[in-house]
């Protein structure tokens, strides 16, 4: 799909309704994370469950989504993915106690790993070379959109009328655009239905791990995701607490920073596209770094001016790193993004939960020796990126591997 084009653009526009409606419901518990502490009596690590079974499950799920994905056709899996997703958002204002709503979240983390194990992947095939950089980055951006319309929508809901309430308003929004995604996104061209075995599935995953420079992309979406979601768990504890004493919805308000990211990651896509991956790359987390060492400051403005400069950073580095692992890998494209994806998430899980036990030793020092020892490692990696030879691509991709 070249720029400008009719289908460009109705793919584009789906692709961004569905990043949105997809994040928004994996991160909508995010800012009532306090509130069910509260209502559940429980304590900030365990309240923390509830997003990380998700994103646990969601890991794990990515790679056999990549691998459904290569047999059922790339569209059918995302829109039954999004409407199955939709479906148990609608129930979870319904759960009569905390293993329920723990039960739903995590069937919600398979139902939403039909989205991302797929969506980068149908960009990097069907976009045309000059347009996969804005396009992925535009990708990136509606995940951005949605993670903070989510946030901020649930916290203001959940402060008016209550949690239950907030998460029903959500799951009717996302039913919505589901239903707008499936007829909008134009069905794919150039990815011809594989009918993969196991044998083959595995054998494209393990080859990634042969490449110079995927594993190190792989361990930086650990890192950076993981170092994310912590600092933005437990920003809502600290600043509910005094001195600041902000009420849940002043702190959903923060998550409009999140459209900074919206932009951020369309401008980093494009800059990278003209200057190399491995040259923006490094900058775009050094920035992160600098806005996750801001949030120490005692201060409400410098707080939310080090969470807004982290999320500029943060979003920038994932688009350049999403659309690099959809180019570099020449073998088992879906399985790369895949595997680039449930590392993602698996930081997600662990970092955001240790961050939370973490929080409770420590305070706010605890969650900066967590998420900011992730972010020195992380920086290294963006240092050795720079020097990892690059692949040329061929016209046509390789054969794939025996098994197939």
């Amino acid at each position: 799909m070249a720029p400008g084009t009719r289908d460009f653009r109705r793919a584009n526009a789906a692709m961004v309704l569905a990043a949105f409606a997809t994040f928004a419901s994996l991160y909508s518990v995010q800012p009532l994370l306090p509130i069910l502490a509260a209502d559940f009596g429980l304590d900030a690590g365990a309240s923390s469950l509830s997003l990380s079974v998700t994103t646990a499950t969601l890991a794990v799920a990515l790679l056999l989504a990549s691998w459904v994905a290569d047999r059922a056709g790339r569209k059918t899996l995302m829109v039954w993915a999004m409407l199955a997703t939709a479906l148990l958002g609608l129930a979870l204002p319904f759960v009569p106690n905390w293993t329920s709503l723990l039960v739903i979240r995590t069937l919600m983390g398979l139902t939403l790993s039909g989205l991302p194990a797929v969506a980068m992947v149908y960009l990097a095939e069907e976009m045309s070379p000059d347009a996969l950089g804005f396009s992925m980055g535009l990708y990136i951006g509606g995940t951005a959109a949605g993670g903070m319309a989510g946030r901020l929508l649930s916290g203001i809901v959940a402060d008016l009328a209550g949690w239950r309430t907030s998460l029903a308003v959500l799951g009717a929004i996302i039913l919505a655009v589901a239903v707008v995604f499936a007829a909008l996104l134009p069905a794919p061209k150039n990815s011809a239905r594989n009918r993969l075995s196991f044998r083959g599935f595995v054998a494209n995953v393990a080859v990634q791990f042969t490449d110079k420079g995927l594993p190190w992309l792989f361990l930086s979406s650990f890192l950076l995701m993981g170092a994310f979601v912590t600092l933005y768990n437990y920003a809502g504890f600290r600043l509910a607490q005094p001195p600041f004493g902000l009420s849940h919805t002043a702190i959903s308000a923060i998550f409009v920073v999140y459209l900074l990211g919206s932009v951020s990651s369309a401008w980093a896509g494009a800059l990278s596209t003209r200057l190399g991956r491995r040259h923006v790359y490094w900058w775009m987390v050094a920035i992160m770094a600098a806005g996750v060492a801001l949030t120490l400051a005692p201060s409400t403005p410098l707080i939310i001016a080090g969470l807004a400069i982290a999320s500029i950073g943060f979003f920038a580095a994932h688009g350049i790193a999403s659309a690099w692992v959809a180019r570099r890998a020449l073998v088992g494209r879906a399985q790369a993004s895949a595997i680039y994806l449930f590392m993602y998430y698996v930081g997600s899980s662990l970092l955001g939960t240790l961050g939370g036990y973490a929080w409770v030793a420590w305070g706010w020092n605890g969650v900066m020796l967590v998420t900011g020892g992730a972010m020195v490692v992380a920086l290294a990696v963006a240092v050795r990126l720079i020097f990892v030879q690059p692949i040329p691509l061929p016209e046509k991709p390789p054969a794939p591997p025996a098994g197939v």
